[in-house]
């Protein structure tokens, strides 16, 4: 098969375009021919060397996220089928052979089915940004009907999916977004509240939130504990630096700053999360946008894109 493969860390042009064998299949995996892969910033952080979560062995072909269809199971599966359409969300899963190829090997634990009405490409943006929703919200943030929640950053690829979740949830979303055109998108899927976070003084039209959804913590943690009510919880998702700020802020509120990783989920919320993102898909609650679309042999494009270029949607790879 086709496949991207590294045999070291460094720039993009490290990722070749290389023909492989697809591994054997063992018990309690498929193998899936996938037809798009979603491209993620930690993949590119990965590829450099010394990602905190993860530094796999070299070869290595990289790809968490993907869609396809099953074309053999192995031994001891039970709940999948030849033919039947899945997503995959393989950085939840035991085993897995890299998305950035024309079919994958991986455990069923990282898969669920796609429903008829979700394309390919859909699918493939799933995975990594919307486990990390799920994570922020609920696992996390432990959101609640009815409180009123800040997304920053509601335009980009968690942001989106976490006002989906959200507003299905029941919560008052204030999204946030840094042009006319993402804030129009943040407005489309349904926020109460959409502000410029690139406005001075755009917070001082929020009145008090019971949980911030933080995209970049090093730029705005102090105000959000400014805005939190009493008993308020800031789940950190995104961080690009370091700050000061007074921890006395957390005190009068009993306020809470809370980490994510996906990485750190139990095999229990792993599993919650993508049944989960299962049946919103089926209930038609989650919709992805997608952004742009390269041939697999781009992968080094595509990866450095995603790290340097503006937000336009998920970019993904088309793999078949």
């Amino acid at each position: 098969m086709k496949a991207i493969e590294m045999t070291e860390f460094g720039n993009p042009d490290v990722l070749k375009y290389v023909t492989k064998e697809i591994a054997e299949l063992g018990k309690k995996q498929v193998k899936v021919k996938l037809y798009y892969a979603g491209v993620n910033p930690a993949e590119a952080y990965i590829r450099q060397g010394g990602y905190a979560f993860f530094n796999p062995p070299l070869p290595y072909t990289p790809g968490f996220d993907g869609a396809g269809i099953i074309e053999e199971i192995g031994e001891e599966v039970t709940d999948y089928q030849i033919r039947d359409r899945v997503f995959i969300a393989s950085a939840l899963g035991d085993f897995f052979t890299g998305t950035y190829a024309q079919w994958i090997v991986t455990s069923t634990d990282s898969i669920r089915h796609l429903d008829e009405q979700t394309s390919f490409q859909e699918g493939a943006a799933l995975g990594i940004p919307a486990t990390a929703a799920y994570r922020a919200l609920f696992q996390r943030g432990h959101l609640k009907k009815g409180e009123r929640v800040l997304i920053h950053g509601a335009s980009g690829g968690v942001g989106t999916l976490a006002l989906q979740m959200a507003k299905d949830a029941g919560a008052y979303v204030i999204g946030t977004a840094g042009n006319k055109h993402n804030m129009e998108k943040v407005r489309a899927n349904g926020a109460n509240l959409v502000l410029n976070h690139n406005e001075d003084g755009y917070l001082n039209q929020i009145d008090g939130v019971d949980l911030i959804i933080e995209m970049l913590a090093n730029v705005n943690l102090e105000k959000d504990l400014d805005l939190l009510n009493s008993h308020g919880r800031v789940i950190i998702v995104g961080n690009r630096g370091s700050l000061e700020f007074n921890p006395r802020l957390t005190m009068a509120k009993e306020a809470d700053i809370r980490g994510i990783a996906i990485w750190n989920a139990t095999q229990i919320e792993r599993a919650e999360s993508l049944d989960a993102i299962e049946t919103y898909l089926a209930n038609h609650i989650l919709k992805p946008e997608i952004g742009p679309i390269y041939p697999l042999e781009k992968a080094s494009q595509a990866q450095h894109d995603a790290i340097h270029e503006a937000s336009k949607g998920k970019i993904i790879l088309k793999c078949h």
